[in-house]
C-alpha cells in the first residue's frame, strides 16, 4: 500500500458508512411525506380534462338515455353509487341534504347494479339525484377511472372535471371543498 492509498483509506471508509445513512434519510423523508397524504384524494389524470363521453339508459326510465353532454352549461355533481355499497348508504344522507339546497344538480351513476335493486334502494333511502344513469356493466366507470364506489366528480359548465373524491362525501367535504368550488365555477362565464 502506498502512502497515498493509506491516506485515502479513512476517507473511503467514511463514505462507505455515509452513503447508506443518506439513503436511509431520503427514504425516511419520503415515507413521512407519504403518511401525510389523504388516500381519498388520489390525484386523478382526469381532473382538468373533459369528462369522458357516455350515453346510458336512465335508471328509472330505461327507454330514455342520458349523456354528460346533456349537462353542458351547468356546474354539476356526478356521484357513482350502488345499492350493494355500504359506504354509499353512509354517504347518502349528505347527498340528500345537498340536493335539497339546490346549489347544483346531482346526477347519479348507478354502477354495476341490478336495476330493480337500485330503484328499491332510492325508494327506501330517498333520491337526491335529478336522474341516475344505469351503468350495469361498469364500462363508464372504467372510463372515469372509478376505483370503487362511492366516487364523486364536480364537472364544470364546459364539461371539464374539476374535482374527484374517492370515498364518502362528508358534510366537511361539501362545505370545505365542493361548495366553494361550485360557487367559483358558477361565477365563471
Amino acid at each position: 500500500m502506498t502512502a497515498e492509498n493509506a491516506a485515502d483509506a479513512p476517507t473511503r471508509s467514511k463514505w462507505r458508512f455515509l452513503l447508506p445513512l443518506a439513503a436511509f434519510l431520503v427514504l425516511a423523508v419520503l415515507l413521512f411525506v407519504g403518511l401525510g397524504l389523504n388516500p381519498r384524494e388520489v390525484p386523478s389524470p382526469l381532473v382538468g380534462k373533459s369528462a369522458p363521453h357516455f350515453e346510458l339508459p336512465q335508471l328509472h326510465r330505461p327507454d330514455q338515455r342520458f349523456s354528460e353532454q346533456d349537462m353542458r352549461g351547468k356546474v354539476w355533481l356526478l356521484n357513482v353509487w350502488a345499492s350493494w355499497c355500504a359506504s354509499c348508504r353512509d354517504e347518502h344522507p349528505v347527498l340528500v341534504e345537498l340536493a335539497k339546497s339546490g346549489v347544483m344538480p346531482i346526477i347519479g351513476l348507478n354502477y354495476k347494479d341490478k336495476r330493480e335493486d337500485g330503484i328499491a334502494w332510492l325508494a327506501r333511502f330517498g333520491d337526491p339525484y335529478v336522474l341516475s344513469a344505469f351503468d350495469e356493466k361498469g364500462k363508464v366507470g372504467i372510463d372515469y377511472g372509478v376505483y370503487g364506489v362511492p366516487e364523486t366528480y364536480v364537472i364544470d359548465k364546459a364539461g371539464v372535471i374539476r374535482y374527484k373524491r374517492i370515498g364518502i362525501v362528508t358534510p366537511q367535504i361539501v362545505s370545505q371543498k365542493i361548495l366553494p368550488l361550485v360557487r367559483e365555477l358558477n361565477r365563471e362565464k
